[in-house]
């Protein structure tokens, strides 16, 4: 056993250990023990459990990613800001603000791979499990856990369409079967692959987040990936491509109902809801209400008032007074009424 073994080895007795289970579990309800079904189905039974104690970490990457798809226009900004700028004071203050930005925002990039980072060591741990099968069932390499070597004779004899599970394609040999499973299995990897990131990519991100470096990097990744699988798968196990597909599928229907209950906002996924829920009111007779209209009461129009100077409404000088104020006529005056001397009678008033 080397290093890695040493490394990956309390990974390896718990996988060995859930598959043995499941193993006993479907030799009891009538499978072969030593047939492929039952091994096959025990490490479709090893995704179940893996995948939901990741549930947890799956919702974490849905919030990060989202957090990403929002943050995305204040990124094309500071991107945007800084563009062209290569001295290092301007890289450091790019990358100061960047951080500012996911630490106001509660996200980070690196969260929305964590599934996949927390899966790796599971992943080669049934790589190893598998790939020293047959020195466990000879008895050349120790047992792992509760895998036994009679049981490890059982799983390494198992077959699927004539394959070992253990069996690799470019090992293969005369053995055709070999690689047929392993070219099926390889094509159903990558198509998942490609079908659970584009499913991601394509319909849960508004349009804002599907511009800019980032997007373009993701649009790469949704291309590459598939082909880095498509290359490599043909070192993996039949098992371990069994556990990649089952991982992928198990992904694809997760991110699907996540997708379709909880769209990102402003994406193909939430108009896509918003259209479904209009028709299932409209079947059953509902009519959604519109928001109230705003009622705008207008009021009857008139003459503007016309603004004062406020001159005008100084009083006027007493000498301005003095003589806008009408003089009485004295006697002399011809036009003017008398005025009556002092002592004659008056005319009674009526």
């Amino acid at each position: 056993m080397d290093w890695f073994d040493g490394l990956l080895k309390p990974i390896m007795v718990v996988v060995a250990w859930i598959m043995v289970q499941f193993h006993a579990l479907f030799s009891t309800i009538g499978l072969d023990p030593a047939g492929g079904a039952a091994w096959a189905l025990s490490i479709v039974g090893l995704v179940i459990v893996i995948r939901i104690l990741l549930i947890p970490l799956f919702f974490r990457q849905i919030k990060a990613s989202r957090g990403m798809q929002l943050l995305a226009p204040e990124m094309q900004a500071i991107q945007k800001k800084y563009k062209g700028k290569t001295d290092p004071a301007s890289r450091e203050a790019m990358s100061r603000e960047t951080m500012a930005l996911y630490r106001e925002h509660g996200t980070n990039p690196f969260a929305s791979c964590l599934p996949i980072l927390l899966q790796s060591p599971i992943f080669f741990a049934l790589f190893r499990v598998l790939i020293e099968l047959p020195g466990i069932a000879d008895g050349t390499y120790p047992p792992i856990g509760p895998l036994s070597p009679e049981l490890a004779a059982q799983a390494e004899a198992a077959t699927i369409f004539g394959a070992p599970l253990s069996g690799t394609f470019m090992q293969a040999g005369d053995n055709w079967h070999i690689r047929v499973v392993t070219v099926v299995l390889i094509i159903a990897m990558s198509a998942t692959t490609f079908l659970t990131q584009r499913q991601l990519t394509m319909k849960n991100m508004p349009p804002a987040a599907l511009q800019g470096p980032m997007a373009q990097q993701q649009k790469v990744l949704l291309y590459v990936l598939p082909l880095i699988f498509a290359f490599s798968g043909v070192n993996f196990p039949i098992g371990v491509l069994i556990y990649w597909t089952t991982t992928n599928l198990w992904s694809m229907g997760q991110q699907f109902y996540t997708i379709r209950r909880m769209p990102a906002p402003g994406s193909q996924a939430e108009i896509a809801m918003k259209e479904r829920k209009a028709k299932k009111a409209k079947a059953h007779g509902v009519i959604e209400e519109d928001a109230a209209p705003v009622i705008i009461e207008e009021k009857p129009r008139g003459q503007r008032e016309q603004p004062k100077r406020k001159d005008r409404n100084k009083p006027k000088p007493v000498i301005d007074e003095i003589k806008d104020k009408p003089v009485a006529p004295t006697d002399g005056d011809a036009d003017g009424p008398s005025t009556p001397a002092p002592g004659a009678p008056t005319k009674p008033k009526k």
